[in-house]
């Protein structure tokens, strides 16, 4: 392992490891001491009182970002005839049916989600093992396997991401760049967690928000009380 830089070291000072900070002094915090040379992503991690080994325990969701990630999102459609004219007129990158799983399954992946209409998933369905690891497969639970083509494009154009609980009962997101600023960051926050609460499984018992720690790509972690969300919720 290297040593931590003087700015790594100094931005580690700032932090009382202790201390659970409310959500604008935290995120105020993680600005403060982001220090890369390029515009870092603000993430946040919460630990849930699930276990997510059982299915009426999963924690899993989408959400629309009011001010997106601040990347530009890739959007591929599988469709045909109407709905692949409906696709291009709300703005897809890349629309096809055929054509694009044989590109695909040639090596090409240069997308970040993927949208298809119901009647294609026998076909995007092959391509399980390719699309399934990276994250890219259309799922109905996620609204990316849908008739509703256009909708689930700009969705996913304007800040759209899904979310599940892994196996330590962790939901990791990203919540935009630190060059946004507090107020729109605190935003974001506050739809994220607006969608974790009101996807609370009903079997969960106990503390539900267990922990909430926000980071930015190089910075330190802020550890923040889970008890404040409610001044971030719309």
């Amino acid at each position: 392992m290297p040593k931590p830089g003087k700015k790594q070291r100094e931005a580690k000072a700032r932090v009382d490891r202790e201390k659970r900070y409310a959500f604008p002094d935290a995120v105020q915090l993680a600005l403060e001491t982001a220090h890369a040379k390029f515009d870092e992503t603000l993430d946040v991690a919460v630990r849930l009182g699930v276990d997510p080994r059982h299915a009426d325990q999963m924690v899993r969701g989408t959400c629309v970002l009011p001010h997106g990630i601040g990347k530009t999102v890739r959007v591929l459609v599988f469709a045909k005839g109407e709905k692949e004219k409906e696709a291009l007129e709300a703005g897809a990158d890349f629309v096809g049916s055929d054509d694009l799983v044989q590109k695909i399954q040639g090596g090409w992946l240069d997308f970040d989600k993927a949208v298809a209409t119901p009647d294609m998933m026998g076909v995007v369905g092959k391509m399980g093992k390719i699309l399934g690891p990276r994250g890219l497969m259309p799922n109905a639970k996620t609204g990316t396997v849908t008739f509703e083509i256009a909708r689930a494009v700009q969705e996913l154009k304007a800040g759209k991401i899904d979310f599940r609980v892994e196996r330590a009962g962790i939901v990791h997101a990203p919540m935009g760049k630190v060059s946004f600023g507090k107020d729109k960051l605190l935003e974001n926050l506050g739809a994220f967690f607006d969608a974790i609460m009101r996807l609370k499984p009903p079997a969960a018992k106990g503390t539900y928000l267990k922990s909430i720690g926000i980071s930015t790509t190089m910075g330190p972690g802020v550890k923040v009380d889970p008890l404040l969300v409610k001044d971030i919720l719309k």
